[in-house]
């Protein structure tokens, strides 16, 4: 049969390989340990006809099969490595076997590393509440497949959705400088993050008044519209005023803008605020709580004014001889600091005997990791703004010693213009009324 008749009735399609062989069905080998199978993650993809929204099965007794058992026993093997190294307990351990048998289960192309977003959808239900975990498993064994937005990109783009388009390239063309820096002059480094969040909170309410008021570039924006635009509050005023700076400073120097508005605009002062006295009842129930941990910390803070973020950061190592290293600076730990620290160290070893964690502050969250805690978690252990207590230490220092700002600031190791505020904050009350609040 030619061609000219083999098309005169239509062509029939097939697709192809559905004919072949089938080959059999792998057999588990296992793993030797330590040594990962050079052939995963496979670089091939499968591509699917349908997208269809999947049910997880939500429990670590799942009935599904991997299709590849030699995958399952070396991610096993990296599994149980990990969770020697960390001291992990049983019970995570078998949650965390439990989600990754359903992630090699699920896979659409088997042997092809795991996104990240799967791990979300599995690790969501109330017994394999483990996403950490199991991405630090299959990140250590290089089948991870990290496709999360990262947190800073998503509050960038929540604030800059409802902005006309032109003015959002503008923000986002600021947003990349400042997030990632730039090599071409003029030359701009990486801005830290609480920093970069702290001004695309101000610009993106700023920039929407304007897009309200029917600017759709910032090239249109003058100093009236600046000024008109401020919040009322000063320091609300200080904190916007420094990111528009900011904005129109790298877009005129970019050449996005033809001039800046921001400039010559008034300088805002904003009254400094004093430091208060607390009511110790709390601080008193915290040392006598008979918890070790929130004894320890409160005892810490209480007696020496540590700050929050120091004690998150403080090692074992910068326990010794009595006294607490922190950076360049030594503080002698008082009596009453080094038993609720020994309380502590001895509490910390019964829960936690085979954690690699090296800061002194750890939790169930962090025992297992390396990771410190956060002082949010420092605040709510203790059970009071852990703020508020080095402010009323720093203070009654202050006032017992008439005072004298050097020894306060070689004390608590704050600069000379904080100790000046303490200083002032005395100065300012009668030597009766000082002293009264401050005990």
């Amino acid at each position: 049969m030619d061609v000219r008749d083999a098309n005169r009735n239509g062509q029939q399609l097939f697709i192809a390989d559905l004919f072949r062989e089938k080959r059999p069905d792998p057999v588990a080998e296992p793993a030797p340990q330590g040594k990962w199978p050079a052939r995963y993650p496979v670089a091939h993809r499968q591509l699917t006809l349908f997208d269809l929204l999947r049910r997880h099965p939500r429990t670590r007794r799942c009935p599904l099969v991997p299709p590849l058992p030699d995958l399952e026993a070396a991610l096993d093997n990296v599994l149980l490595g990990h969770a020697t190294s960390f001291g992990w307990g049983q019970g995570l351990i078998v949650n965390t076997r439990g989600a990754i048998r359903i992630l090699l289960a699920l896979q659409d192309t088997p042997g092809a590393a795991i996104p990240a977003s799967d791990v979300s959808a599995v690790t969501r239900g109330r017994e394999l509440n483990n996403l950490k975990s199991v991405l630090e498993v299959l990140a250590s064994a290089g089948m991870l497949d990290d496709d999360r937005q990262p947190a800073l990109d998503g509050f960038f783009a929540q604030h800059a959705a409802r902005l006309p388009e032109q003015m959002a390239h503008e923000f986002s063309q600021w947003f990349t400088i400042r997030r990632h820096g730039t090599a071409t002059p003029p030359r701009y480094n990486p801005t830290g993050e609480p920093t970069l969040r702290r001004h695309i909170a101000s610009l993106g309410t700023i920039l929407n008044s304007w897009a309200e008021a029917g600017y759709l570039s910032l090239r249109e924006v003058g100093r009236q519209a600046i000024l008109d635009a401020l919040p009322a509050s000063p320091k609300d005023q200080r904190r916007t005023l420094s990111g528009v700076r900011d904005l129109f400073r790298i877009l005129k120097s970019k050449q996005v803008i033809f001039s800046n508005p921001a400039t010559r605009l008034p300088r805002i002062v904003v009254q400094e605020s004093e430091p208060l006295p607390m009511e110790l009842a709390k601080v008193r129930e915290a040392l006598t709580s008979g918890k070790p941990v929130r004894e320890a910390l409160a005892a810490l803070i209480a007696f020496h004014a540590l700050w929050p973020h120091e004690l998150c950061s403080l090692l074992l190592t910068d326990l010794r001889d009595h006294q607490v290293h922190i950076g360049r600076r030594v503080v002698p730990l008082a009596p009453q600091a080094r038993e609720k620290i020994a309380n502590w160290l001895n509490e910390r070893a019964r829960r936690w005997p085979t954690t690699v964690n090296p800061h002194l502050f750890i939790n169930g969250h962090t025992g297992v990791r390396t990771c410190s805690v956060t002082p949010t978690w420092v605040s709510n252990t203790i059970g009071v703004s852990a703020d508020a207590i080095r402010q009323d230490r720093i203070l009654y220092e202050a006032a017992v010693t008439d005072g004298d700002a050097r020894r306060l600031s070689d004390f608590f190791g704050i600069t000379t213009q904080g100790a000046e505020r303490y200083v002032r904050t005395v100065s300012s009350r009668t030597a009766s009324s000082a002293t009264q609040g401050f005990s």
